[in-house]
């Protein structure tokens, strides 16, 4: 094949690269839209770190809001967002995301059948400012068969650990509230999930994963199901090497594919756009050193080691404007020892009779208040004391017995004598006192000892006199609801003693390519680079430094996938050249 004078492997209207959310967003929409349409991934798998996500999406004013029982304002959540951003990001994409988020769910539902619950219950993450919301916002894909995927299960991204019952049982976030904030019934829903496992015979025969499918395997697997419906090709196996240019438009991609064992260099023709939505650079140490603050490690991520900025290099070599590279969706981490992805702490933190320290045994955060938040103070304090990264995570045995440590389960569940052995002083501390668990992990002693008899009497008045941790709703979401006055606040007293040590990790970085209202990527000299788009990671955020609320990363990236669709399928149109449906 050739096309204006390059000689192509393939043709299509749009190349979307990556299989995230939002890839798989992008494609279908531009499908619908009577625009032939590509998905390449790089891996063997697809589904990217959406498929081992929460899989939630934060949509102000979205349909279900009002059945539900809740009531929301679009210019409360313009305020909420402006505010957060400060500046950071133009007033036109924050208000395309915001304007056009509740039509996309309805139109992935209504056209592809792809479904999302409303997560009554869930906070905004900033209680404190203007135009939050304690509930009604945060959606999640509804639960999704497996088994309507046939074959095409063996190809998704399979879930972590860290989002599973034991290690084998999916749970809805709904249902992940209620189990671990020990909110009532909550022992009733453990075996009703546990006996809906393990009765489900036929199934077990066939695979270890659960059938019914929840948080990001739930997204993934429904979205790609739709594509298999509309017959959008996905080709695994292929990675981004560069894009091609004519005429200062972007054409097409240059890919390297594996076919049958062996690579092969293929050139696919993009006739109306190329959308990159390949993720951020997170896996990259040489990209992280360049522009992410120090000290940074790629082993510190809790992300899959997928995504290495192919998609923001490419860009850049074609001229393309860059933003906030040095920002990312931080998550506080463990690391592990075996060259897995570590395991991010979102709902320890807010858990009582804990504490997060610096060297010198001092607090410095909030710690049930946002991940992301939690990272920028962590790598601050770090800056100012010299002795935050690590941190470490410590509590006491009452803790240990009833609450998770990142891969350490509940004792309940996993008593000290079924931890792996090689786990103790690298995953895991452990004392008989506080002075000998300062000892082992390095902390000054006294530092120590006195912020836990400083937690003490807050846990007795249930007040956080220096952070302020369990004062609003978002904080105590996660808290135990059993413990008084204060269910993130508890006596760090029991012996014995456990510590983990903790990095500044984070779910993915979240600068990237400079992208418009519609997800046109600029070019450094101030206009827009045809053809050309970029969203999820692979674009700077919408939401700059912050993180408004759950599904603040997978919200923009499909709403933007859904956005240049559309905006491609306009060009087109007004071109004067008519699109036939695609499917």
């Amino acid at each position: 094949m050739s096309t204006g004078g390059c000689v192509w492997d393939a043709e299509y209207d749009v190349v979307v690269v990556g299989s995230g959310a939002g890839g798989m967003t992008a494609a279908l929409c531009s499908q619908a839209k009577g625009l032939s349409t590509l998905l390449i991934e790089k891996d063997a798998v697809y589904g990217g770190t959406s498929a081992v996500s929460g899989g939630g999406i934060w949509i102000p004013c979205n349909h279900q809001v009002q059945a539900k029982g809740g009531s929301d304002e679009l210019e409360a959540a313009r305020r909420y967002v402006h505010t957060l951003t400060k500046g950071e990001t133009e007033p036109e994409r924050v208000d395309a995301y915001l304007d056009n988020g509740p039509a996309m769910v309805r139109y992935l539902q209504d056209e592809f059948d792809v479904h999302f619950d409303l997560v009554v219950k869930y906070p905004d993450y900033f209680m404190h400012t203007p135009g939050a919301k304690a509930s009604h916002r945060s959606m999640e894909p509804a639960v999704f068969d497996a088994t309507l995927l046939g074959d095409e299960l063996e190809q998704q991204r399979p879930p972590y650990p860290g989002t599973l019952i034991m290690n084998r049982l999916s749970m809805t976030q709904a249902e992940a509230h209620t189990l671990l904030s020990k909110q009532k019934g909550w022992m009733f829903m453990f075996m009703k999930l546990m006996l809906s496992y393990w009765i489900d015979l036929p199934w077990r025969f066939k695979s270890n994963r659960d059938r019914r499918m929840k948080l990001g395997q739930a997204l993934a697997g429904s979205l790609r199901y739709a594509m298999l419906n509309k017959k959008v090709p996905l080709w695994l196996n292929t990675g981004l090497e560069d894009l091609v240019e004519q005429d200062g438009q972007v054409v097409g991609v240059v890919a390297k594919r594996l076919v049958n064992g062996q690579s092969q260099t293929v050139r696919i023709a993009a006739r109306r756009g190329v959308i990159l939505a390949c993720g951020g650079f997170e896996a990259n140490q040489s990209m992280r050193e360049k522009y992410l603050p120090n000290p940074t490690r790629a082993e510190w991520s809790a992300a899959p080691k997928c995504n290495h900025g192919e998609g923001i290099a490419a860009g850049i070599n074609h001229g393309a404007a860059t933003r906030g590279l040095d920002r990312v969706w931080g998550a506080p981490s463990i690391v592990s020892p075996v060259g897995n992805p570590a395991t991010g702490l979102f709902v320890e933190r807010a858990l009582p009779r804990a504490v997060m320290v610096n060297n010198q045994g001092k607090r410095y955060v909030n710690e049930a208040g946002a991940y992301t938040a939690v990272v920028y103070a962590m790598l601050e304090n770090h800056e100012q004391s010299g002795g935050a990264v690590p941190s470490w995570f410590v509590a006491d045995a009452v803790y240990r017995k009833n609450y998770p440590m990142g891969p350490v389960l509940p004792g309940m569940l996993q008593p000290d004598s079924k931890l792996p052995p090689e786990w103790r002083n690298v995953i895991y501390y452990k004392a008989d006192t506080l002075d000998e668990l300062a000892k082992q992990i390095g902390v000054d002693a006294e530092g120590l000892k006195a912020t836990v008899a400083r937690n003490n009497r807050f846990a007795a008045t249930g007040i956080d006199e220096d952070f302020g941790k369990g004062d609003n709703e978002f904080d105590r979401y996660y808290g135990d609801s059993n413990v008084k006055p204060n269910p993130c606040l508890g006596p760090i007293e029991k012996a014995p003693f456990y510590a983990v040590k903790v990095h500044p990790g984070e779910l993915g970085t979240s600068g990237g390519l400079d992208a418009d209202e519609r997800g046109r990527v600029r070019s450094k000299d101030g206009g827009v680079i045809p053809g050309l788009y970029a969203i999820g990671n692979c674009s700077a955020a919408v939401m700059g430094r912050s993180y408004p609320g759950a599904g603040s990363t997978l919200g923009p990236a499909m709403v933007f996938g859904y956005l240049a669709a559309q905006d491609i399928a306009a060009k087109s149109e007004s071109n004067g050249e008519p699109i036939e449906d695609a499917a």
